[in-house]
């Protein structure tokens, strides 16, 4: 199984670890998924990636793909169609002329069925981040289209895969109120394989233990860290702007963000506020109702059932331990 070459750092790496997603995936593709596999997890933890190697395992195993990631202007029909290829490219140019990002989301239906009309065989849909495109208001619509694909075909097809990636804790939440996907959560790297990660970084670093801690396996706040020349105070404050950590809103929730801080737990089952609980979703702060640790349950490995070094609860846990220390500084600097 050929790895491919993703972009980090400004450096061309190759996959990295991820063996048993990478194993889902090979599953997903001799048998097909019965539903549209919704991909949740913190921002920057690899989820891009993944997709991306798995565009090229579905290829392999002789799928069409089209391939969506409209946040990085990216997408391909890897069809043995040329006339089917070129239309879609052809769209493509002409949507993001009128910036249109969405529109072309909302395309794949009909050219999945164009492929579909030529020959019956294997098809996948790979979508990174629609959902920010598109609105969340519609992701549940988006959903349905993908399960009625799946579902109530215009033709007959061999197998398909689709898999929807995204960060939004709130997407997460409104595809959630129906039955209309699987929605799998994925968590930041394991700690073997993120040290192969941070191995490949040239030039004087910190240890390995001061990154896991910072980072807690997040390849995107890695980079950060690497491109600032490990500055961590300036990806702390940058945090803190990233996602409006004012003083007016830290002062509101002061008593419940102290205790959350020291144990994302404390936010669970004691009645904290609706509004806040949606702000820290909404921000990308946390995950709230984390899944069972069980595997089967998430794609790739999971977390442990309690890290308090990292800030990962039972059943809330921060994004990465950088996260939490944004609030922690914001709660410094609002009490000063």
């Amino acid at each position: 199984m050929r790895r491919v070459t993703v972009r980090f750092a400004n450096l061309d790496v190759e996959f990295t670890d991820r063996d048993w997603a990478i194993k889902q995936v090979i599953d997903w593709g001799e048998r097909g998924t019965w539903h549209p596999i919704v991909i949740y997890g913190p921002e920057g933890c690899g989820k891009s990636a993944l997709l991306k190697q798995a565009a090229a395992i579905l290829r392999d195993l002789g799928y069409e793909v089209f391939y969506l990631n409209p946040l990085g202007y990216v997408f391909d029909a890897d069809v043995s169609f040329p006339d089917i290829k070129r239309a879609f490219l052809e769209f493509v140019r002409e949507a993001l002329a009128e910036n249109a990002l969405g529109r072309i989301a909302w395309a794949v239906f009909d050219f999945v069925n164009r492929v579909l009309s030529v020959r019956r065989g294997r098809i996948a849909v790979i979508a990174d981040d629609v959902f920010q495109v598109i609105g969340v208001d519609k992701a549940a619509a988006y959903v349905k289209g993908l399960l009625n694909m799946i579902e109530h075909p215009q033709y007959d097809y061999e197998n398909m895969v689709v898999l929807v990636a995204t960060s939004e804790g709130l997407s997460r939440e409104e595809i959630g109120r129906h039955r209309w996907a699987d929605i799998m959560p994925m968590w930041n790297m394991p700690r073997e394989g993120f040290e192969q990660l941070y191995g490949r970084i040239p030039g004087d670093k910190p240890p390995f233990g001061e990154v896991w801690k910072l980072t807690g396996g997040n390849p995107d706040k890695l980079a950060e860290l690497y491109r600032n020349g490990w500055r961590v105070g300036d990806a702390v404050r940058k945090l803190m702007n990233d996602k409006y950590l004012t003083a007016d809103i830290i002062r509101k929730w002061r008593a419940w963000l102290e205790e959350a801080v020291e144990d994302p737990d404390k936010l669970w089952g004691r009645g904290a506020p609706e509004d806040l609980l949606r702000w820290l979703v909404g921000k990308n702060l946390i995950i709230y109702n984390m899944h069972y640790r069980e595997r089967q349950f998430w794609v790739d490995e999971p977390p442990p059932e309690r890290d308090q070094e990292l800030g990962i609860g039972r059943y809330i846990a921060w994004q990465t331990p950088l996260h939490r220390e944004a609030v922690r500084q914001a709660l410094r600097e609002a009490s000063a």
